[in-house]
């Protein structure tokens, strides 16, 4: 049986929640409270010792890196196939991928702490920031070095993660022009890879980036949310807005 250990508005987990749903999968799950560092719990650490989720654990094989556990999930299971059978095209798809990983992932962690997440720093000073926060993290310190200090990001890495939400975009708008998929036809992990961005750029308030320019990506968000995995993955507390107040995108 699987046993997936994740957090309900994680984008990385919610990758992995769509995979399951599409393959019609049953799992037990293992909840953790980001808030309360329950990812950095010594227990849990013996299971990922990057302190992140999600975590899968398929009988007695440990699956980390939620892309990684996607296509472990898409190769391992029957059901519906969520990759391309030609060669060319799985390439295709895998830099789909690859770029989700690098550009709208990384991305969306900036508005997202500006207007909910900040907030549970106040109080901090930089010493208690530091420790209590930056220093702690086994992975993605890296983003608590640039916040710098337990006020935000500044406006001008507010402005580069914006333009690269409208990179995205933009490049998805060109691949839907082909199809109502990023693949053309199928439904694949490129989509998966790329839904929790898009849907947490909607919670923000940030939908204005496709509805002006990009208007095909509005249509393809809606295709999604069609299909029965939307409403198993983006369930009523999945949302940072469901749990946290949302203020002010710009601090300074």
């Amino acid at each position: 049986m699987i046993t997936l250990y994740h957090a309900h508005h994680s984008t990385c987990s919610q990758k992995v929640r769509v995979v399951l749903a599409e393959k019609a999968q049953p799992f037990d799950t293992v909840f953790l409270e980001l808030g309360k560092k329950d990812q950095l719990a010594p227990d849990y650490l013996k299971l990922n010792p990057n302190g992140v989720v999600p975590t899968l654990v398929d009988g007695d094989d440990v699956i980390l890196e939620s892309s990684v556990i996607c296509e472990y999930l898409d190769e391992r299971y029957p059901g519906t196939s969520l990759t391309p059978d030609d060669v060319v095209a799985r390439a295709k798809m895998r830099a789909w991928m690859h770029f989700a990983e690098e550009v709208p992932v990384p991305a969306i962690r900036v508005p997202s702490f500006n207007r909910a997440f900040l907030y549970r720093f106040e109080g901090l000073d930089q010493a208690q920031f530091e420790a209590e926060q930056m220093n702690v993290r086994k992975v993605r310190k890296e983003m608590f070095q640039r916040m710098g200090k337990p006020t935000g990001f500044a406006r001008k890495e507010v402005d580069i993660a914006l333009g690269q939400l409208d990179d995205t975009c933009g490049r998805m708008q060109a691949a839907l022009e082909h199809g109502p998929w990023l693949m053309g036809e199928q439904f694949t992990l490129a989509d998966v890879l790329i839904i929790p961005a898009i849907d947490r750029m909607a919670d923000l308030g940030l939908s204005h980036i496709w509805e002006g320019n990009h208007p095909l990506v509005g249509d393809w968000y809606e295709r999604f949310q069609k299909r029965p995995s939307f409403a198993a993955t983006f369930y009523k507390g999945s949302r940072v807005s469901d749990f946290l107040e949302l203020h002010p995108l710009y601090v300074d």
